[in-house]
């Protein structure tokens, strides 16, 4: 397709898995709560949602670098001894998306019968004590240190406000059209009442009027820095039927890299994400297309990220979401049903797991900005370098 990044060979799983249990925390401002404790939660609630038990659980996937729930913690708080398959390449962010995957392949080789992955960030509890936010991770990195930093391009709002300003000179992209996606969210936020700015109503004008971060990128073009965390549980599609939800049966699974990894300033295609290799081979594994999907989640830490996600997954043409997204089209009612919990910039930043738990929701008819009808729903998952995308459907 180019020669900017490529998409990963993945097999095909359509039909085969399940999501069959979710659960979450609450998502707020600082707790006081670890990282642990808050895993712990939400690990509890996808097994009973799931109507299954502890002992049940033989697989467990997280996220290496958030290592603050994995086997030895299940174990400790469950009081549990039996074997886990473990994998540390799951959790939140483009993982999130590829971890039904990783299920997948455990349970076709007997690995494992029901695999729980568990992404819990105590983010806004940590912050006094984190000099840098979440660019701390990004601060570590010795290409960022010697060849960003130094230059003041650093950290996430500076690199994103970037790319919005290059949306904006390559495309005619408007300050109003990246205020479209920041509102349609709050909207969405406003009928959920686990979310964050739940309470918390915006207009365009209110976001107009927000402060600069760095120009032209917004407070509320910015995501949050919340508490929280999910959970969901992945079966095979036999065994799902059998327990106490209804299947969000996994139809297709993309990951896409981009060859600059997490370095913007060495990206080639400076207004592009890699869902431009991850999207298009999960929708042939799915059989489906664009047109086909009720409801889209998608990883978004800053507006443009959405905006470029909405564009490279084929949702409109390159360049094209800026009117795309104009008016009540992103509305939990609207043309196209998006991050219709509220996202990471009105639900909560969990880093995208509660984006998969809100498709599971709509694919069962459970979710507060209920989308009638819902039988098809994404999550495109976002980590810099990496994309992925999940579609879920209901079971057919």
């Amino acid at each position: 397709m180019s020669d900017w990044g490529h998409a990963t060979e993945l097999d095909d799983i359509s039909g085969q898995v399940a999501i069959a249990g979710i659960g979450e925390t609450e998502y707020t401002k600082a707790s006081g709560r670890t990282a642990r404790e808050i895993g712990v939660e939400a690990a509890e609630r996808a097994i009973a949602d799931a109507g299954l038990e502890p002992t049940d659980i033989d697989g467990l996937s997280w996220n290496g670098a958030f290592a603050d729930f994995d086997a030895d913690a299940f174990h400790e708080h469950f009081g549990t001894s039996h074997d886990l398959w473990t994998s540390r390449w799951g959790g939140g962010m483009t993982w999130a998306g590829t971890a039904p995957h990783l299920a997948a392949q455990a349970i076709a080789d007997g690995k494992a019968r029901h695999v729980l992955n568990v992404f819990p960030v105590a983010w806004a509890t940590q912050r006094g004590s984190m000099t840098g936010g979440p660019g701390e991770t990004h601060a570590a990195q010795p290409l960022k240190q010697n060849l960003e930093v130094p230059f003041g391009w650093f950290p996430q709002p500076v690199y994103f406000a970037t790319i919005m300003r290059r949306h904006m000179l390559e495309f005619g992209t408007t300050e109003e059209q990246f205020g479209a996606i920041a509102v349609a969210c709050r909207r969405n936020a406003n009928h959920n009442p686990t979310a964050v700015m739940h309470e918390k109503k915006m207009t365009l004008d209110d976001y107009l009027a927000s402060p600069l971060l760095a120009d032209p990128l917004r407070m509320f073009d910015s995501c949050l820095i919340s508490d929280g965390g999910a959970a969901y549980i992945t079966t095979s599609l036999e065994r799902a039927r059998d327990l106490a939800q209804p299947p969000a049966v996994v139809a297709g699974v993309g990951e896409g890299n981009a060859e600059s990894g997490g370095h913007w300033s060495q990206q080639q295609e400076f207004t592009s994400t890699p869902q431009v290799f991850s999207a298009p081979p999960a929708f042939k594994m799915a059989g489906l297309a664009p047109g086909d999907v009720d409801v889209l989640t998608v990883y978004d830490p800053f507006t443009v990220v959405s905006m470029m996600q909405i564009e490279d997954m084929g949702f409109c043409e390159k360049g094209a979401a800026g009117e795309f997204v104009e008016g009540d089209t992103l509305h939990h009612d609207g043309e196209l049903a998006f991050n219709t919990h509220g996202g990471l910039l009105s639900h909560a930043y969990v880093l995208g797991i509660a984006h998969v738990v809100e498709v599971v929701k709509q694919i069962r008819g459970t979710a507060p900005a209920q989308v009638p009808g819902c039988e098809v729903g994404v999550y495109g998952g976002y980590t810099g370098g990496m994309a992925s995308t999940l579609i879920l459907t209901e079971d057919r």
